[in-house]
């Protein structure tokens, strides 16, 4: 308390250290932690080995994180699909607030001026901020004339911006530093132009060709490239990029200072499409190539860990560890040639309203505050990031800031509050389907919650049928894998969950 009341004074964190050091004596707080939120993407509840004992597909690394701390079976992503869910992550706010689709090819940000994030209040409380890997969240690109360029993607012409329609020496803003981080190194989004490095606002070289996503210049070993069409540099190698992403956050790590607090958001490139898992990874896995590239991730968040090890700063960091959604469709063929089920029990996949689209991995670790090998079944989302992390860290949360945002660090502390952190929790990816949880109950507000519909081997598989009612209405406990609608049979429920959706709907701090 004593310190958080002298970041309210507003003292920067370095002064207030040393007040607590001069005057606190033994009894002195300890220093606040250090943060790393390690983000996959596209990886599947059952993707991981620790909470799918049928998986094909080893993952020590996060198995040995969840050993050594909480495991979360009933965890949410805001959305079903990529930049949604980041911004809901960042701001603590859900993604619908603002959009539901993701930022496309030189998009501008998905942030507005005046929105709170994560980082920006670890940043003034004293923390040193970085962002490494998958932003795909926008910038401010300089364009000095619209797109001169056509190309054919999935059977459409469309206008596409070639290198000279940029200006490539001017700063470029929207980005990262914009939102509150320090430094930020990346390829923005692997799939997406601009093929080429960038470092804070710059892009490190001036992109002179054009990714042909149908000609790309190497294989990928599952599926297809999804690259868009656009501006790259000449001898741009996919295959370079997780490694280089991985060798700048474990030298980042290595370059801290352990007197002074830091916050760490790795977003993987992995498992998302193009997989494209490095050759000393090839045959890891008993679920093909995508099984491996789990296995690299796996191992890339390793050496995060390990990094952290070495540098001695484990016992004072946060580990946080998720994803941005569930699996792509991929996973249809994966499960009958391999038998191995990304999605785990749920039903649907990335995208989807049904539980598959957003129930996502979650790992904290939290030395000597998070007791080993604990397992929650508490229902959380990554938009409870925001107010848990800056709790952790003593960050006061301003007045609007991560307005859909709960605390759950008495969770992690192994309390039992008298009333659940959160009982509602909407589901949403895009406009034209809604879910709403409430305790055990989950209300879809149509006759399905898929956004696409799975091919009729995988229904065989897993022996789902399709309902005809107008919603569709669940209990998760008993039946996580959605197999009985209870929509005629409980009247009274939809009813009431379809006016709580209404006013969950209605913006922060109207009168819901």
């Amino acid at each position: 308390m004593i310190r958080t009341y002298l970041l309210k004074a507003g003292l920067p964190l370095a002064c207030a250290i040393l007040l607590l050091l001069a005057f606190g004596g033994a009894d002195s707080p300890p220093p606040p932690p250090n943060i790393v939120i390690i983000y996959a993407d596209d990886m599947g509840y059952g993707d991981l080995g620790c909470q799918n004992s049928d998986s094909k597909i080893p993952t020590p690394y996060l198995d040995q994180l969840a050993a050594e701390g909480m495991r979360f079976t009933d965890a949410h992503s805001s959305s079903g699909i990529c930049s949604p869910s980041r911004f809901a992550l960042l701001t603590g706010t859900y993604h619908w607030r603002r959009q539901h689709d993701i930022v496309n090819s030189f998009g501008p940000p998905f942030f507005r001026e005046g929105d709170v994030t994560l980082p920006q209040l670890l940043n003034e409380g004293g923390y040193t901020t970085a962002c490494i890997g998958k932003w795909h969240l926008g910038w401010d690109w300089n364009f000095t004339q619209p797109p001169s360029g056509e190309a054919m993607q999935w059977g459409k012409l469309r206008e596409v911006y070639r290198p000279e329609d940029i200006d490539w020496e001017r700063p470029v803003g929207g980005g990262p530093l914009a939102r509150g981080f320090d430094y930020y190194f990346g390829d923005g989004t692997i799939n997406f132009p601009p093929y080429t490095w960038i470092e804070n606002d710059r892009v490190l070289e001036t992109p002179t060709a054009m990714m042909d996503p149908d000609s790309v210049g190497y294989d990928t070993k599952e599926g297809r490239w999804e690259f868009r069409p656009g501006p790259k540099l000449e001898d741009w190698n996919p295959y370079t990029v997780l490694p280089t992403l991985t060798e700048k956050a474990v030298d980042w790590i290595a370059s801290r200072d352990e007197n002074e607090p830091f916050f760490l958001y790795f977003a993987l490139p992995s498992p998302h499409a193009p997989i494209i898992p490095n050759d000393a990874f090839d045959g890891s896995s008993e679920a093909g190539a995508y099984g491996d590239f789990v296995v690299q991730t796996d191992w890339v968040a390793g050496q995060l860990i390990d990094a952290l090890a070495e540098r001695g700063l484990d016992e004072n960091t946060i580990v946080v560890f998720s994803s941005d959604n569930g699996p792509e469709a991929y996973a249809w063929e994966r499960a009958r040639t391999y038998g191995h089920y990304s999605m785990g029990e749920f039903r649907g996949l990335k995208r989807d309203v049904w539980e598959g689209g957003h129930h996502v991995p979650m790992i904290v670790k939290w030395p000597g505050r998070v007791a080993p090998g604990t397992v929650s079944d508490a229902l959380i989302s990554q938009i409870d990031l925001m107010a848990t992390l800056t709790a952790a860290a003593g960050v006061p949360l301003p007045s609007g800031a991560g307005p859909d945002s709960r605390d759950f660090t008495p969770v992690l502390a192994g309390q039992s509050p008298a009333a659940p952190i959160r009982e509602v929790l909407v589901h949403n990816t895009y406009a034209s389907k809604w879910g709403i949880r409430k305790g055990d109950w989950l209300y879809i507000d149509d006759a399905s919650g898929g956004h696409r519909n799975p091919p009729d081997f995988f229904s065989t598989l897993t022996g789902h049928e399709e309902f005809d009612t107008p919603g569709i209405l669940f209990n998760m406990r008993q039946d996580p894998a959605q197999r009985v609608n209870h929509y005629a049979r409980h009247p009274e429920m939809v009813a009431e969950l379809e006016d709580l959706l209404a006013k969950e709907k209605q913006p922060p701090g109207a009168n819901r």
